[in-house]
């Protein structure tokens, strides 16, 4: 007994040894900005500026921001500047009627008319005064802006949980790492009893070797929970956006919140689902405004140069020219074309009516689900804690037993079993209710909260 509590002393003694270095070696890293503690938060706010599926969202949401002024920009005028210059090696002809010249009715005469140079300059002006499909393609890039912006909070949703997925799987791998490594200092502390015990030909060697088999397992449990820790430590890093060689450590401490009933809100795939409507919506009417006329203003201001090179009368002299006017345009048939284009769109937005039922009924059923999981894996986690220590107590008892000759290496290993198997299922309660958790804050549109 004395044994016991002096090594209990040195282990708590190692413990604080431990714990005294961890923290000095934090602040060291910290003050040289290398290694150091990340909460979740500071994980999730620092995704939110270097993932880059995030940086490709707000990117699109500039394009669509920058459509939608161009589609504005089509109500604007329009004005160009043309000029040209025409060689005439043979001068056109045109029929003149012979009466114009005293000659009979009925008849003409071919004449070559103008001169051989020719240069023209102008400027013109178009600019829309009505038109249906300019319209609905301004009322449409307004609806693809904010499509877009709810596109980006689905993809800020699905980054934020996949962080806080990663980071809760890297705490429970770090906590049972700390039950392998507890586990190993008991069977190893037994290990040593044993062996005591087998130089004095109380027990039997196979005893000895059974307890060196669980230590050399526990060995290689640990190196696989290491190098999961590993993997997953690495895909943190990836989500949030930050080299592979930068050297941060995680909050070892699961806080487990007590059941939060969360503030449902409209999730964001209905929300997209919607806006989907909107524009489908939109696109119909301006498929019907199709068929409406089009009404434009246009004008143009130019010089005409009118040439001539042969002797004695070479000149060139420019005219003004300008004009303007309204145009009208009526579509009467485009054989059916519009027709089964509007057919086409009523029954995409029907589709997508269907659709936001779906998303309806399917997010009330997973939201009750994640709420039952979650209250449930709560429950276990209450239980499996108490069991933790109870069985631990055992396995003291156990041990101690088993040093006075009381009990079997038996009794013993099925004790560490229990331990073991307890730790195992507190653990999976722990991952099911962070899981649940986080499935009800995204399923109940938060999220974006604070965490």
């Amino acid at each position: 007994m004395r044994t016991k509590k002096i090594c209990a002393t040195r282990l708590v003694n190692i413990h604080k040894s431990i714990r005294f270095f961890l923290l000095l070696a934090a602040l060291t890293f910290y003050n040289a900005s290398n290694a150091q503690t990340w909460s979740l938060q500071q994980c999730l706010d620092t995704a939110i500026v270097n993932n880059k599926n995030l940086q490709i969202s707000r990117n699109k949401m500039e394009v669509g921001t920058e459509k939608q002024g161009e589609a504005k920009a089509n109500l604007l005028p329009k004005i160009g500047l043309y000029a040209d210059y025409k060689y005439f090696a043979e001068l056109p002809y045109q029929l003149m009627p012979q009466s114009a010249f005293g000659g009979p009715q009925g008849m003409y005469k071919e004449v070559q008319m103008g001169v051989p140079h020719n240069i023209g300059t102008n400027i013109q002006l178009a600019m829309p005064v009505y038109n249906s499909q300019v319209y609905g393609a301004i009322e449409a890039t307004k609806i693809a802006s904010e499509l877009n912006g709810l596109q980006y909070k689905k993809t800020e949703e699905q980054v934020l949980f996949e962080i806080s997925n990663l980071y809760y799987n890297a705490q429970i791998l770090t906590h049972q790492k700390a039950f392998i490594d507890s586990n190993l200092v008991n069977t190893s502390r037994l290990l040593r009893n044993l062996k005591l015990l087998h130089a004095q030909q109380m027990i039997k060697k196979s005893d000895v070797s059974t307890i060196e088999l669980q230590k050399e397992q526990l060995k290689t449990q640990l190196d696989l929970v290491e190098n999961n820790l590993v993997q997953v430590m690495n895909a943190l890093k990836y989500s949030i956006g930050i080299p592979f060689q930068q050297d941060i450590q995680i909050e070892t401490e699961i806080k487990n919140r007590k059941v939060v009933d969360y503030t449902s809100s409209i999730p964001v795939d209905l929300q997209i689902a919607n806006t989907q409507n909107k524009l489908l919506t939109s696109e119909l009417s301006t498929l019907k405004g199709s068929r409406l006329p089009t009404v434009s203003l246009f004008g143009s201001y130019g010089m005409m140069g009118l040439g001539y090179d042969e002797k004695p009368n070479d000149f060139l002299n420019f005219y003004p020219t300008a004009f303007a006017g309204l145009q009208l345009s009526v579509p009467l048939f485009n054989g059916t074309v519009t027709k089964r284009k509007i057919n086409q769109k009523k029954l995409e937005i029907q589709n997508n009516r269907l659709q936001i039922d779906l998303v309806t009924d399917q997010n009330q059923m997973l939201l009750e689900n994640a709420g039952r999981r979650r209250a449930v894996s709560w429950q276990i986690i209450t239980d499996t804690q108490k069991q933790i220590e109870l069985a631990g107590t055992v396995y003291r008892e156990r041990v101690l037993q088993q040093e006075a000759g009381t009990a079997t290496l038996t009794d013993v290993l099925l004790a560490d079993n229990a331990v073991r198997e307890a730790q195992t299922s507190h653990l999976s309660a722990i991952i099911d209710y962070l899981k649940a958790d986080l499935e009800l804050k995204r399923l109940s549109g938060n999220v974006l909260s604070e965490n």
